[in-house]
């Protein structure tokens, strides 16, 4: 049953279609006061483009190997091991995120949309967060199709 403070923060969901829209998302959604926790980094390609425009940046994946590699690559960048649903390990970096940044395999087919979905309104509760930028083809086809009722 939902209750009266469900739903009220303020968090922005910004869905983009593929790697090349959710990188040109940087420039508009980045700023050098942001505390950006980026998820799914793989080797920090996008982190390395997060990280000079943001005042502090972790960038996560699930594979350890990935981070090991992302690490070698680009020793300036804080990584860490994460697993997207694992907000628990998230809430322990003690930060306040300002934006946070999703790029995980497979939320970007339809039969993931309900996960998408869940895992912005999760994020967004456990966050005080301005805008969660998530590369989800599928968010961003039923984004254009939403109309938020205000009569």
């Amino acid at each position: 049953m939902a209750n009266e403070k469900q739903y009220r923060y303020r968090t922005v969901f910004v869905a983009t279609r593929g790697v090349k829209e959710y990188r040109a998302s940087i420039n508009q959604y980045i700023n050098r006061h942001d505390i950006v926790l980026e998820i799914g980094c793989e080797w920090g390609t996008t982190s390395e483009l997060i990280y000079p425009k943001c005042k502090q940046l972790i960038a996560t994946d699930i594979s350890s190997e990935c981070i090991l590699r992302a690490k070698q690559m680009r020793s300036e960048i804080h990584f860490e091991t994460l697993d997207v649903y694992d907000l628990k390990s998230a809430l322990s970096f003690g930060l306040g995120f300002t934006k946070m940044y999703i790029d995980v395999s497979g939320l970007s087919g339809y039969r993931s949309l309900l996960d998408v979905i869940a895992l912005l309104n999760t994020s967004a509760a456990a966050f005080p967060i301005q805008a969660i930028v998530v590369k989800s083809g599928a968010l961003k086809d039923f984004a254009k199709k939403c109309v938020a009722w205000d009569g």
